[in-house]
């Protein structure tokens, strides 16, 4: 078991957001669902709370009601090697939820993702400021991160 886990708080999605997180990461499992016995605010057989991996990330989830929701202050930072994962993810994730800048989205449940090249931290940490200014301009105009759009702002070519 791993030290230190994510730990969601749903209105009563927890499920739901568990069969959906796993769905679409790859080495990704549902370790367990704990449901109500029938005591307490959940009525019998209603799903308490669960724990799964994404990737091999643990993660918890739970019904606890609508008192808490989700903010972007803390979202989940996803590095991607390549254009195609970067794509795959973005469309997935963002579905029923809302794109935002430089790589940013909310999915269906309000939870804030980043998804972004890995490539993109060499790119903005170049000794060569006016290249880390270019690629900085040319992440700040997009919503998905385009690695090939990223590498010609950083060599100096227009689109």
């Amino acid at each position: 078991m791993q030290k230190i886990a994510p730990f969601l708080w749903f209105d009563n999605q927890a499920e739901e957001a568990i069969n959906f997180y796993t769905s679409i990461f790859k080495n990704s499992r549902i370790k367990d669902i704990r449901r109500s016995g029938g005591g307490g605010p959940w009525p019998k057989g209603a799903v308490m709370s669960g724990t799964f991996e994404l990737d091999g990330q643990e993660f918890m989830a739970l019904n606890g009601g609508p008192q808490f929701t989700f903010s972007p202050a803390v979202s989940f930072f996803v590095n991607c090697e390549m254009q195609q994962e970067v794509d795959e993810l973005w469309e997935k994730l963002s579905e029923g939820g809302e794109k935002q800048r430089c790589g940013w989205l909310k999915d269906k449940f309000g939870l804030s993702w980043q998804i972004v090249p890995s490539v993109l931290g060499e790119l903005l940490q170049d000794e060569d400021a006016e290249k880390s200014a270019r690629v900085m301009n040319a992440m700040l105009q997009m919503d998905k991160l385009d690695i090939d759009i990223l590498r010609r702002a950083y060599e100096g070519v227009r689109s």
